[in-house]
């Protein structure tokens, strides 16, 4: 277990992790190059970025937070919580994680996806919490129509 309950904090991990990758990760930020199973499982906040293939069960209990797949198998994704998503903000965010793991590693896994970004990025998925994403819609709608966002917020993690 590598980044069990972490509230904060970054890893950057050469290599393939073990089981129960950032299982009830609240707020770090982790990069790996491959997990066991239940990755990410009863996540509530932070960012994880796997680079290679995850064990069955990834995202089970996911409530929060976001992951990015490399070539995911979605039989290995718990859906019932999260939903696979095609990474459509253009990958700023992800691509920078990637490039810090390379520089904090020396990764090769890192550098062949960085020297190709346009090739590599329709190659990752989000994994998107579905509870997460209702809470960022009702912020979002709020913000627009010039609601009380708290109020939204609490509203739809409650509805």
């Amino acid at each position: 277990m590598i980044g069990y309950g972490a509230t904060g904090g970054e890893m950057f991990l050469r290599g393939i992790v073990g089981e129960r990758f950032c299982v009830r990760n609240s707020g770090a930020v982790a990069v790996a190059e491959g997990t066991g199973d239940h990755g990410c499982e009863y996540m509530t906040g932070g960012t994880v970025v796997v680079l290679g293939k995850t064990g069955r069960n990834f995202a089970a209990g996911m409530s929060g937070g976001i992951a990015y797949l490399l070539d995911p198998d979605p039989r290995r994704v718990n859906t019932g919580m999260a939903d696979l998503e095609p990474v459509d903000d253009g990958g700023g965010m992800l691509r920078r994680l990637i490039e810090r793991h390379h520089a904090e590693t020396g990764s090769v896994v890192a550098a062949r996806l960085l020297t190709d970004w346009d090739a590599a990025l329709p190659r990752f998925a989000r994994v998107m919490p579905h509870d997460y994403k209702r809470v960022q819609e009702a912020a979002r709608r709020a913000e627009r129509e010039g609601l009380d966002v708290n109020e939204a917020v609490m509203a739809a993690a409650h509805g």
